[in-house]
């Protein structure tokens, strides 16, 4: 008898800073959420697909959980607690350092979830000894006692198999939602304002990346090359020249970096202009956060 095609929505959720856009790369194998250290970086769903002949597997990597401070936050949540209700496998990723008890609200939503629920703990490379993951093992079992949990380091690559293992044998039989050749919902153009935006949250500090938004005004895109230009909105004039920085160096700089990931993500030569505009509060604007795709 012939197996039947499998497909699902995995969908990854978790406070900010546990590794859950390096988990959903390591699983998808493409750089599809952008890393860095900063708390916050990833602020829409952003989905990655897996696909095999035999399953289609759709990812899709949420905001940090947390209480909102303004508007754009709020909608972050929306799009985390969003996540539990169209998803047919959980995956809650947690780590050996965090406060099982942060956000308790939506730690119980999940607990309550009927679907499938793998307890990724990452970071295990950072646990001392055995016991120490143990005891951590034993917290986690009585938070959230329905969930299968998998120690797990992305970063070092440990034990993501085995959570990508378990996942094809939970997939649910149906035909694939996109197309095969699919790697992500999201159009070409989102990804260059992901790569700019991780170049501004490594290079500036303090508040000015997260007061900012990259918009693509215009993406050419020709055989060899592509001619990007792009306008990052901050909140202050002073922000304004931060973004720029001391003749323009800073924006060189970050123009420089990001042009040259834009370039190995789509394989040709990228032509990237960056203006920077101020637009005030824009954070707590509805009619900006529709514009900038927070709010459907």
């Amino acid at each position: 008898m012939e197996e039947k095609h499998r497909a699902g929505f995995v969908n990854i959720v978790g406070n900010p800073n546990v590794g859950k856009s390096t988990l959903m790369n390591d699983l998808v194998g493409e750089r599809v959420s952008i890393i860095t250290s900063k708390a916050q970086t990833t602020r829409h769903r952003i989905m990655g697909i897996v696909n095999t002949p035999e399953y289609q597997i759709v990812f899709s990597d949420t905001p940090g959980v947390l209480a909102p401070k303004y508007k754009l936050q709020e909608s972050m949540l929306n799009f985390s607690e969003g996540a539990l209700t169209d998803a047919d496998i959980l995956l809650y990723v947690t780590d050996v350092v965090e406060d099982p008890t942060k956000n308790a609200d939506f730690l119980a939503k999940v607990a309550k979830e009927k679907i499938p629920v793998l307890l990724v703990i990452n970071k295990i490379d950072l646990v001392k000894d055995q016991k120490q993951l143990e005891d951590i093992v034993i917290k986690w079992e009585s938070l959230l006692p329905n969930a299968e949990i998998f120690p797990t380091s992305a970063k070092e690559h440990f034990n993501v198999k085995g959570v990508m293992e378990r996942i094809v044998q939970l997939l649910p039989e149906s035909a694939p939602y996109f197309g095969k050749d699919a790697l992500t919902d999201k159009p070409a153009r989102f990804f260059v304002t992901e790569i700019i935006r991780e170049k501004i949250l490594l290079n500036y500090d303090k508040e000015v990346p997260y007061s900012t938004e990259v918009i693509v005004e215009k993406f050419d895109e020709s055989t060899d090359s592509i001619h990007i230009m792009t306008v990052i909105y901050v909140e202050r004039d002073s922000q304004k020249g931060i973004i720029i920085g001391k003749g323009g160096s800073m924006l060189k700089k970050v123009g420089t970096e990001a042009r040259k990931d834009i370039e190995k993500f789509f394989g040709k030569r990228v032509y990237l202009e960056m203006f920077v505009k101020v637009e005030p509060n824009w954070r707590n604007r509805e009619n900006k956060l529709k514009a900038f795709g927070y709010i459907e």
